[in-house]
């Protein structure tokens, strides 16, 4: 397996993003997430991939400090990640976690726990996630897409650094998912790391700079884009990225 962060053109560009040394964690004597080591970038979109059941989403929810793991350390630009540092992330969950209040209301919300109390950041928001004029409508009556496009301008509320999301556009209408994508790559070409973990293959093509690939909470590979998709370091990944299914 070559590690991304030993790559000769990655060391100075790469050394203080999100560090997992270590990470393991086990429930009723099964092994979730195996001893799992990377350095990611500061910058640009990681996608996180692999099978289901492999501990993509397990893996980000320890990153992001939503569970604690059994063993091993996470560090955000080479420090650990205390709860002041956490305020600067943000996480976007597969099905929205909305509070039972308008459209406006939970940007408000976001925005007041962050200190900022300005409407036109949170109409300008709305309009971005393209919601402009739905703001007192109940959020949960929303449609599935446009309640993910919610709570993805509820996430860029506080301005993350490093912004979490766990299959944000499965099962979306397309309309909603192409603009989510047109948001991240918008967000990382403003400086904002993010770490997307995606069962959709074309989509991380479109999105990654960089692929973390696990089977079995074990970290197969961790690549490049470009070289993943072309020459994958692992056996495994080959195998996913040509359509088979991984037991």
């Amino acid at each position: 397996m070559r590690d991304f962060v030993d790559m000769p053109d990655a060391r100075t560009r790469h050394e203080q993003g999100l560090t997992l040394s270590g990470i393991s964690l086990s429930r009723n004597g099964t092994t979730l997430l195996n001893d799992i080591t990377c350095a990611l970038p500061p910058s640009g979109i990681t996608a996180v991939m692999g099978p289901n059941g492999a501990g993509k989403s397990l893996l980000l929810r320890v990153a992001h400090g939503l569970i604690d793991a059994d063993q091993g350390l996470v560090l955000w630009q080479g420090d650990a990640v205390t709860e002041e540092a956490r305020k600067a992330q943000a996480m976007v969950f597969q099905k929205p976690v909305l509070l039972r209040r308008s459209v406006e209301a939970n940007v408000d919300f976001a925005l007041k726990v962050a200190g900022i109390r300005h409407p036109s950041l949170r109409d300008a928001l709305l309009n971005r996630v393209g919601l402009k004029g739905r703001n007192k409508q109940p959020a949960r009556l929303l449609s599935g897409g446009e309640q993910q496009r919610l709570a993805l301008a509820r996430a860029l509320a506080t301005n993350p650094k490093l912004l979490f999301l766990d299959e944000p556009t499965a099962s979306l209408d397309p309309t909603s998912a192409r603009m989510i994508e047109d948001i991240l790559r918008e967000e990382r070409d403003a400086g904002t790391k993010i770490v997307l973990v995606t069962h959709d293959v074309p989509q991380a093509r479109r999105l990654a700079d960089d692929v973390l690939f696990l089977t079995s909470g074990q970290l197969h590979c961790h690549q490049d884009a470009a070289s993943f998709f072309q020459t994958p370091d692992s056996p495994e990944a080959a195998r996913f990225l040509a359509g088979h299914i991984l037991n």
